[in-house]
């Protein structure tokens, strides 16, 4: 029950009539007795200042941001965190003593998510195919966990090398074109890109021989659960992690940040299952 002291969590982007997360967040409300919702948004790109200022004016708990608003986003912020800062794109928002704190937790989520599976990125070869703002974020916190190498892949070479030149101070990294792949390895495969979702059910964003037995593969994709990218790396032995992983851990780390206690991950993750299934 809803009541004057019920606090605002939400969902801004265009569209959003596709988005699990308010059956994820009011899971892990429910379950942790919170006096919060969680609505979704439809925002025009031409009314996001109008939104933000809304929410800064009646007061929120937390919101997070998806297509097309994570980068155009972080001009009405007043601090970005040092992930968000470095990709240039938002995906949570928080209110602080006033002040409005952008977050990316993309690519915490993808972490999370090998870590769950007790997958060591450390001294891995980690091939990563796209370099939006999602590859961006989980580069940003892959080279972190200090892999023997970092390979972007995409069909723009000039976005792909932007990309690198960001992170090879840091690790050694080099870009390849999606046409090229067949002269590399990796030991963890990240698709990045939305190849291989409902729309684009055929497509798969790498060539088969790269899916090689005990090779991690984890696609963003979560619609449909299992692409055809992993129906055809189970086929061949390799690890899959579907999209709804770091979908589901992402959502965790921003329930932490927004509610300051360990989110119900399971309960999260069950809701959305049975919601897609």
């Amino acid at each position: 029950m809803t009541t004057a002291k019920t606090r605002l969590c939400c969902l801004i982007g265009d569209p959003i009539e596709h988005s699990l997360s308010p059956i994820m967040f009011t899971a892990a409300f429910s379950e942790l007795k919170e006096d919060a919702v969680y609505l979704a948004f439809k925002v025009k790109k031409e009314d996001l200042k109008n939104a933000i200022d809304g929410l800064r004016a009646i007061g929120f708990l937390g919101c997070n941001v998806t297509m097309p608003h994570k980068i155009e986003v972080t001009k009405y912020l007043d601090k970005l965190e040092d992930t968000a800062k470095f990709v240039g794109s938002v995906n949570t928002i928080a209110e602080r003593g006033g002040k409005l704190i952008g977050y990316n937790t993309d690519g915490k989520g993808v972490i999370a998510s090998f870590e769950n599976e007790g997958i060591e990125i450390h001294d891995k070869k980690v091939l990563i195919v796209g370099y939006g703002g999602a590859a961006r974020s989980i580069a940003f916190e892959i080279v972190e966990k200090k892999p023997s190498e970092v390979i972007i892949a995409g069909r723009d070479a000039s976005k792909a090398k932007m990309l690198v030149d960001l992170i090879k101070g840091r690790v050694n990294a080099y870009e390849i074109l999606m046409g090229d792949l067949k002269k590399i390895g990796a030991d963890i495969i990240i698709n990045a890109t939305p190849l291989g979702m409902r729309q684009r059910i055929e497509e798969i964003p790498i060539p088969e021989e790269l899916l090689k037995k005990d090779v991690v593969v984890l696609d963003l994709v979560y619609d449909p659960i299992e692409t055809k990218l992993l129906q055809l790396a189970k086929e061949k032995g390799c690890k899959i992690i579907d999209g709804l992983e770091p979908l589901v851990h992402q959502g965790a780390i921003a329930f932490k940040i927004w509610i300051g206690k360990d989110a119900p991950i399971n309960i999260m993750r069950k809701a959305i299952r049975e919601a897609i299934l």
